[in-house]
């Protein structure tokens, strides 16, 4: 299997490119203060999944794994800070909460099946 089937890293890569395209029209401040942060928080999800799958060993997979799901939880309290700061909508956080539970789950099942299948 390749990374790129993974249905959990096309979601986290998706995510990442939504949030993009919002914070990058957001005001200086916003963008150096929340933005920042949200987009490297968001980017991480996808990242560390794929840094954990280059990985020659399962434990260190896993391990990578752990670091993308402690990104998907940041990443969803700094959308809960950029909602609170009105720089996003209630659709927006909405959406970007259900999407967040949703990568959660797929991503629990990933880690789970570490180690009992090749991939």
């Amino acid at each position: 299997m390749k990374l790129e089937e993974l249905q959990v890293y096309q979601l986290s890569m998706d995510i990442g490119e939504k949030v993009w395209n919002i914070v990058i029209k957001w005001d200086t401040f916003s963008k150096d203060t929340v933005g920042k942060q949200l987009v490297r928080a968001v980017d991480s999800v996808a990242a560390n999944l794929s840094e954990g799958f280059g990985r020659y060993h399962y434990k260190e997979a896993k391990h990578f794994s752990y670091y993308s799901r402690g990104s998907l939880y940041e990443t969803k309290t700094w959308l809960t800070k950029a909602s609170n700061r009105k720089l996003i909508s209630e659709d927006e956080f909405g959406f970007f909460t259900n999407e967040i539970d949703r990568i959660g789950v797929k991503l629990n099942n990933y880690i789970k099946s570490i180690g009992k299948q090749s991939h």
